[in-house]
């Protein structure tokens, strides 16, 4: 142990320089338009073999292609030492592997709708925004229950227009509705805005107001032909009665769709914040006075929507294990980590001292 210690005190310094990339295009590129003679000298260690470049957006980092990291990317992969997916990519490459059918708690889901009362439910946001879901993990789990045999499948679609545009919720329903065409399978439900059915702010009329048109059909009625136009039309109004995807009031296309007694529910977001109070209110308690609170449901999430919930988990979290800390734990080496250094011009006329937070 002491001679571990002893050898790790010749101070090896992991310095993350949040935000410095390295291309050849000039144009709007401040870092090769600068003077950079310290980072200019490390590289020339390249020729020497002290010196590589990594991936740091993408799918190296486990996000989307193409897509640039973040700090969370960031705090999710320094010291794992290989990729760690993303939720979303996690969920996209099940998908592209045809493996998204075959995963143990999506197939007790199947078989649990089947063996109850036949009645599936997806819930969740629908729009290819990304951030908190995306309407091809709803296709692909549609074509897993179909080819699970589950009688029957229901969509309640919850509007987006945060992440995406605030009228383009039409584009999504007219795709969905066509997909269900063709693949000759599932009903979409209801529909309702996300300010409602995604609520976080334990506002809590919001989410009753999603809930009773989820459970008791409460709302305007619409046909799956007429759907699109009625939104059109809420677009159209003015002022305060104007409504747009996110704040669009639960509209009923279904009435056989609302959820019953002894139905199957899955929860399709991967982001679990603005999940929790309807998977809460539908799957153990609602936090309002509500009249319709339907008994024996079996409720699915896509993620881990809280750590206290009891609901199995298609895409449980995957902590990374013996990353680098922890490692260097076990080794006995001690450690610190620092986060967000400032230094002020000043800071030479006084010790600059740093201490773990």
């Amino acid at each position: 142990m002491a001679a571990a210690v002893k050898k790790s005190m010749k101070s090896v310094c992991l310095i993350v320089i949040d935000g410095w990339g390295i291309s050849d295009e000039t144009r709007g590129n401040a870092i090769k338009n600068a003077e950079t003679p310290v980072m200019d000298t490390l590289a020339e260690a390249e020729s020497r073999g002290e010196y590589t470049t990594l991936d740091a957006s993408g799918l190296a980092v486990g996000i989307p292609a193409g897509v640039m990291g973040n700090s969370e990317v960031g705090h999710f992969t320094i010291g794992t030492g290989r990729v760690a997916y993303q939720d979303l990519v996690a969920i996209n490459l099940s998908i592209s592997d045809k493996a998204l059918a075959s995963r143990p708690v999506l197939v007790d889901a199947f078989t649990t709708a089947k063996s109850k009362t036949g009645r599936l439910h997806f819930l969740g946001l629908v729009s290819d925004g990304g951030v908190h879901s995306h309407i091809d993990h709803l296709e692909a789990l549609l074509a897993a229950a179909k080819e699970a045999s589950v009688p029957q499948s229901f969509i309640h679609f919850f509007a987006d227009g945060r992440d995406t545009a605030p009228v383009s919720g039409v584009q999504y329903v007219g795709r969905l509705q066509s997909y269900l065409s063709s693949l000759q399978y599932g009903t979409l439900a209801t529909l309702t805005g996300r300010y409602y059915a995604m609520d976080r702010d334990k506002r809590y009329e919001r989410t009753k107001l999603a809930f009773e048109g989820l459970v008791k059909g409460e709302g305007e009625r619409v046909t799956p032909d007429n759907l699109i136009q009625k939104m059109e039309e809420r677009y159209s109004l003015s002022g305060k009665e104007r409504q747009t995807d996110e704040f669009m009031k639960p509209l009923i296309v279904e009435d056989a769709g609302t959820i019953r007694d002894s139905d199957t529910l899955i929860f399709i977001d991967f982001r679990a914040d603005r999940m929790r109070q309807i998977v809460e209110a539908l799957g153990l308690k609602p936090q309002f006075q509500t009249d319709a609170i339907p008994r024996d449901l079996s409720v699915y999430t896509m993620t881990q929507y809280k750590g206290e919930f009891p609901f199995p988990v298609i895409f449980p979290s995957d902590t990374p294990k013996n990353s680098l800390a922890e490692w260097l734990s076990a080794k006995s080496i001690p450690q610190l980590h620092t986060a967000g250094i400032y230094l002020h011009p000043l800071s030479f006329l006084s010790p600059l001292v740093t201490a773990p937070n």
